[in-house]
C-alpha cells in the first residue's frame, strides 16, 4: 500500500507567520529582510539541532543563538532576553497556526484513497505534538502513526528514524513517500532510508549537491495535492 509520511513545520503550515508575527511584536526593525532572517535563523537552528537533542547544549541556549546569528548577520544586535521573548513571543503564535489549504486537500484526498498517513519530525515530544494537536490532524493521522525525534532519541537525517517508522507502520519503503521541506532532513534521510521523496520548495531553496535527489518537488507553480494525485494515478 502507498504511505505518505510528513515533516511538520514548513510542510504543513506556513511557519513564516508563527516567525513574523513574533519578530513584529518583539523587534522595531523595519530595515531588516524578514525572509532571509527567517531562512537563516532556520540554518543556524538546523546546525545545532544535535547538540541540543543530546543535551551538549541547552534548548534555551540554542533559542538565543539562532535569533541573535541571524540579526547579527544583518548587524543588529540583540540581548538574550530580547532574543527569549522572541521566544515566547513565537512559541505564542504557534498556538495560532493551521493547516496549509493545500496540504489539507492532500490529506483529504489521501485518505479518501485509503492511503497509510504518518508523521515524522524533529524537535522535542511535547513541543511538536502540540503543533500537532493545534493543526488538528488527528483527523486523518492518529496519534500511534506520529513520530518525533525526542520521542524516539532517533533524529533525522539518521536513516534509522525512517527504518523504525517503516518497522512499526509496516511500509514498504518503496511505496513511501515522505514529505518535507528539509533538503539535508528530509531528502536526504528518506532517500538513504530507501524510501521516496517529495521536496516541499515553496522558498525556492538551493538544491545541495549530493548525489540523493528528491523524486518530486512542489514548489509555487506546483501543489501537493497535483502531485500526491499523479502518485496515486501511476500506482493505480
Amino acid at each position: 500500500m502507498t504511505a505518505f509520511i510528513f515533516d511538520v513545520d514548513d510542510t504543513l503550515y506556513d511557519q513564516r507567520q508563527p516567525f513574523q508575527q513574533a519578530f513584529d511584536a518583539t523587534f522595531d526593525l523595519p530595515d531588516v529582510p524578514l525572509q532571509q532572517v527567517y531562512l537563516l535563523s532556520r540554518q543556524l537552528s538546523d546546525q545545532v539541532f544535535h547538540d541540543t537533542e543530546t543535551g551538549k547544549l541547552p534548548i534555551q541556549a540554542m533559542w538565543i543563538y539562532r535569533i541573535q546569528g541571524a540579526l547579527a548577520h544583518y548587524h543588529h544586535t540583540i540581548s538574550d532576553q530580547q532574543a527569549l521573548a522572541f521566544q515566547t513571543a513565537y512559541q505564542a503564535a504557534q498556538h495560532r497556526i493551521t493547516l496549509l489549504n493545500d496540504v489539507r486537500q492532500t490529506l483529504d484526498f489521501c485518505q479518501q484513497q485509503h492511503a497509510t498517513l504518518g508523521v515524522i519530525t524533529n524537535g522535542p515530544d511535547t513541543h511538536q505534538r502540540a503543533k500537532i494537536a493545534q493543526l488538528g490532524l488527528t483527523n486523518w493521522i492518529p496519534n500511534q502513526q506520529t513520530f518525533t525525534s525526542g520521542g524516539l532519541h532517533l533524529a533525522k537525517p539518521d536513516p534509522r528514524i525512517f527504518q523504525h517508522v517503516a518497522r512499526q507502520l509496516h511500509l514498504n519503503p518503496h511505496q513511501t513517500f515522505y514529505v518535507g521541506d528539509s533538503f539535508e532532513n528530509d531528502v536526504i534521510g528518506a532517500k538513504q532510508a530507501g524510501w521516496q521523496s517529495i521536496w516541499i520548495n515553496r522558498q525556492q531553496r538551493p538544491r545541495l549537491h549530493h548525489q540523493a535527489q528528491p523524486d518530486f518537488i512542489v514548489n509555487a507553480q506546483q501543489s501537493l495535492l497535483q502531485t500526491v494525485q499523479t502518485i496515486l494515478q501511476q500506482k493505480g
